[in-house]
Formats: structure tokens, sequence, C-alpha cells
């Protein structure tokens, strides 16, 4: 019997009614609708989005073990600033800020009664920019408490720092303080000591020091900037304290550089931040702040709230949020050790070697960084007599177009002529991924001879340091 003979229940999501016509999505509609369908539409519309572990400009998380996929979903009516209903996660942030107060070298209390040795202090934030803004806010207030004991204005302050994230500029504009950033030199792309102590003065909160660029990659000369400190303060009598913004580096270092002196064993380091979710390898929304002591983190601006069930004790920009990332920072610490870390940041710069070895080939470029001066990250840019009929702007086109993003961007000032590509090769980047990607980096160059631009020069806002 012929089958339209026959009533046949067809349940088919986009032959239904919810999905016949195109919604109103900058209005609420007025009746509810068939959630298969709604997950579906807005399922179809990120397909549109980039593919995240073809971004190579990012330095955040983009590949996650399936057990954190699982503890996320678990953790997803979390509230992390209610410890009084969620002691457990509160407990584990604390294990976290342990764990990482120990491997950045906090020093340890034999006695807790010592008042000379205080343990390490710190909160988990929504990434490492607030956790940056925390430990800024820390030397501001620190630095107005010395002015106000001995009789002096606080009303122009200023911080002096290297070249830095975004996040430090809107520190300086949110809470009116002089932000000194030193300039960079050309085949120099970090603050020098020599520069860090001519820019500081009565009015300096601290010196900011970035382990890790986020520009070219490199790690500042964080040690010698303390020794030049050292020799200001004997010289002129200023005590000035250090902020290391460890946003990359500071699950990087401690695992691949444990010869150099960065963290709490320098005295004048008094807080570091971190993102959990870039090296640390949490999912995005994790970060931490750490103080030397309780005594580097002002009493006045800890807050304390009893209205969630129990007194507890705050300070963050941000109030509710999820625990979820917490959790899945403390399963990286406990599932991964010394042992994974090595062997996840050992295979990261191993694939980033490969990749600048490939590029090499190309003899087009020259490395501000190859990975040999920091993190896993290749940082390039045209030799002076290449001479080419297209810019790098037109080749990160050509690369987005295979679903590439390779960032193109120019560095700060007194550099800020020179135009760079780079790359971060992060948990998650093979090498075969890199070898795609230097198949089509030889294709796009090839295509771009063949064809030149009208105009090589042609430039785009591509990049974003967040």
């Amino acid at each position: 019997m012929p089958l339209h003979n026959h009533k046949v229940n067809i349940d088919d999501l986009f032959t239904s009614e919810s999905m016949a016509k195109p919604l109103n999505v900058h209005r609420i509609s007025r009746k509810e609708r068939n959630p298969k369908a709604v997950y579906q539409m807005i399922h179809d519309e990120l397909l549109l989005d980039g593919n995240a572990r073809q971004n190579m400009a990012t330095f955040c998380s983009t590949w996650l073990e399936q057990e954190v996929h699982e503890l996320m979903q678990e953790c997803i009516d979390k509230n992390m600033i209610d410890k009084d209903e969620y002691p457990q996660t509160a407990e584990i942030e604390s294990r976290c800020i342990s764990m990482l107060s120990n491997l950045w070298n906090a020093k340890e209390c034999s006695d807790p009664a010592e008042t000379q040795c205080s343990p390490a202090i710190g909160c988990s934030t929504t990434g490492s920019s607030e956790a940056a803004m925390l430990g800024g806010m820390a030397l501001k207030w620190n630095w107005k408490a010395r002015r106000q004991s001995i009789g002096k204005s606080y009303d122009k302050p200023n911080l002096v720092c290297g070249p830095v994230q975004v996040c430090w500029h809107k520190f300086a504009r949110y809470w009116e303080i002089e932000l000194r950033e030193l300039p960079i030199r050309e085949g120099s792309y970090t603050s020098s000591p020599e520069d860090v102590v001519a820019y500081c003065d009565e009015n300096t909160i601290g010196v900011v020091q970035t382990l890790g660029t986020t520009f070219t990659g490199h790690y500042e000369p964080i040690e010698e900037v303390h020794a030049a400190l050292d020799k200001l303060q004997q010289e002129t009598g200023l005590d000035i304290p250090m902020h290391i913004d460890a946003a990359s580096g500071g699950f990087v270092a401690p695992f691949m550089h444990t010869e150099i002196k960065w963290d709490f064993r320098l005295p004048r380091v008094k807080s570091i931040n971190a993102s959990g979710h870039k090296f640390g390898l949490a999912p995005l929304g994790c970060g931490w702040v750490i103080w030397a002591t309780k005594q580097d983190l002002p009493e006045d601006l800890i807050f304390r709230v009893n209205y969630l069930g129990g007194e507890m004790p705050t300070f963050a920009l941000n109030f509710s949020r999820p625990g979820g990332e917490v959790i899945a920072q403390y399963y990286n610490l406990l599932r991964l050790g010394y042992e994974g870390y090595i062997k996840v940041q050992e295979s990261a710069f191993a694939a980033a070697e490969y990749f600048a070895a490939g590029l090499e080939q190309f003899d087009l470029f020259d490395f501000l960084n190859n990975s040999s001066k920091g993190l896993p990250l290749v940082c390039w840019k045209f030799k002076e007599d290449a001479n080419m009929p297209f810019s790098l702007y037109q080749l990160s086109d050509g690369l987005r177009q295979r679903g590439w993003l390779i960032p193109t961007y120019t560095l700060p000032p007194n550099c800020q002529e020179t135009i760079v590509q780079r790359i971060v090769v992060r948990h998650g980047t093979s090498v075969d991924m890199l070898c795609l990607l230097l198949k089509d980096f030889k294709e796009v160059i090839a295509e771009l001879m063949d064809s030149p631009p009208c105009h090589p020069d042609k430039k785009h806002t591509s990049f974003n340091h967040s």
C-alpha cells in the first residue's frame, strides 16, 4: 500500500513551527518556545564562530580533559562566594592557594605564632586581570598608609611598569594612578633595570614586572630589577615593593625555568597574579592572586558579610561567581603534579620549536622570540630586505580564510613602527596541527606572491591583548 495512505507522525525538529520563521532576537517574546528548537538555533548560530583550537592568538585554554567538562557540569550550581553553603568548595579554593603559594616559594611557617612569618594569603578571581587589579589596589593602600604615617601627601600615586597587558592601563585609569610605562628598545623588548629606577620616586606605589609579556612572550629581568631597587633604597631611602604579573609565566617558569628567581624568593615581591585558564590549564574564568604575607594585603580592603548564612571575608571585584573553574584548577593540580605539568609544558615548547624551524625555511622572517626566551611562543617580523608585495596583515587575512587566527600587531612605544605576528603554543596544540598551519602558510604566501594585493600596506585592527 502506498505510504501516503498511512497516517505518519513526523516529529522532525527542522520542520516544526518553531523553526519555520526567523526569530525576533532583539525583544523578549510573548510566548514560550520549544526548548529543543531554541537550543538547536543557538547551537547552529555558534557554528559561525571561529574554531577555538585554530585561534593561535589566545593564551587561554582551548582544550580540556573530559573529566574537567564533567566537574564543570557538576559545579554549575555552586556559588564560589557562598562559603557557608559550599564549605568544601571553599576548602578546595584554600588548598589551591596553599599549593600556589608553595609553587611560588612563599615563606612557610614552622611556628604560626611567629609574626615575621605569616602564611601567604590569596584568593581566586575570574581571571588574571581581576587578580592584577587586586594586587595593584593593595600596593596603593599600603603606599597611602606609609605616606600618612609620615605626614606626607598621597594624592599623586604612580605605578612603574614595562610593556603591560591592557588590564594595567584600566587599573591606572579606574583608580586614578599615573601609569609610567617604560619605553622598549628594538632588540630588547622588556623594561631595563636602569629605566625602572629612573622612573621611580616617592609617589611610586610599586613596580610591576611581567613574567611573559603579551607582545613577545619574554620574561622581564625581574631579579635584576629587584637588585636595582635594592641599590636605589641604599642611595635614596626609597623602599619600593614589586608585583609580578605572572598571568602566563606563573604556570610555566616553576616547571621549565627553575633557575630564574622571579617569585617570593625575592623579598620585594609582595604579590603575584596568574591566570589559571592559561598555562594553568583550567577552563576560562580562573585567576589567582597571592600575597607574600597577610600584612601585604591591607585589612581595610577586606569586607565581611553575613547575609549568605555565616560571616565570611571577601576581597574581589566580583561577588557571586561559579565555583567550577576553581574545582577544575584543583583537578589539574592533583592530576598532573610537577611531573605532569613538566610534560605538558615540555611538549608545548617542543611544538613551538618545530613551528619556528618550519617558519625559518621560508627565509622571510626574523624572530623576536623563537620560544627560547620565555613562553612557548613564536614571534616574528619580515626581514628588513624581504621587500614583499604584501603585508603581514594581508598574510593574516589569507590564513583567516582557512580558519587560522594569527594576530598581526604593532609593538609598544618606542617600537610602534615594528609590525609582528605571533602564535601561542598551548596544551592541545599538536605538531600535526602546526604542520598543517605551515602548509597553509606556504600556500597563502604563494597565492599572495602570484596575485599581489593592490594595497600591500593595508592594516587591520584584528588583535586584542585580552
